[in-house]
């Protein structure tokens, strides 16, 4: 580290101090939606879609959006989203790289950007690297989208996957 950064702090450093609030504004809202039936989890997607059409921007909708997520998977998959996959899900919808090793919940990740982006009413699309995973992360994560009002397909080259 050179002594400017540890005046100034790193870059990531930097990033993270203005991911924390979000982060922070998230975890806040997980005892009131932890209180939530399925039913109003699943119709928070029409409120947020309302909201995103009289101007609201998904910048603003995150910290809800996030938090939706991270229900619903606790309820679906028993999978609660750790403060560090929060910080890779706004990295994500900032379209900005998250770096994350085997096992460290990529999968999980992408359902936040994925939800908070298909408030727009446009189609998201996540790309793998292989057939198997597609097929895999699709299932898996499905439960998760389906209570979230979202539907889930996955495209395969054709090859065997089995």
């Amino acid at each position: 580290m050179g002594v400017l950064d540890k005046i100034f702090g790193s870059k990531n450093q930097k990033i993270l101090k203005k991911v924390q609030p979000l982060v922070k504004a998230i975890n806040e809202l997980e005892d009131g939606f932890s209180r939530l039936v399925d039913e109003d989890l699943k119709n928070k997607r029409n409120e947020f879609i309302e909201r995103y059409s009289e101007g609201e921007s998904l910048d603003d909708l995150l910290p809800e959006a996030f938090a939706t997520v991270r229900e619903v998977s606790k309820r679906q998959l028993g999978l609660r989203h750790y403060d560090c996959q929060l910080v890779g899900g706004v990295a994500l919808h900032n379209c900005q790289i998250a770096e994350m090793a085997t096992g460290e919940g990529k999968t999980l990740v992408a359902t936040l950007p994925s939800y908070l982006n298909s408030i727009t009413k446009r189609k998201v699309v996540l790309v793998t690297v292989n057939d198997y995973l597609a097929k895999r992360d699709a299932e898996w994560m499905k439960p998760i989208y389906e209570n979230l009002d979202i539907k889930v397909s996955f495209i395969t080259s054709g090859q065997d996957i089995e």
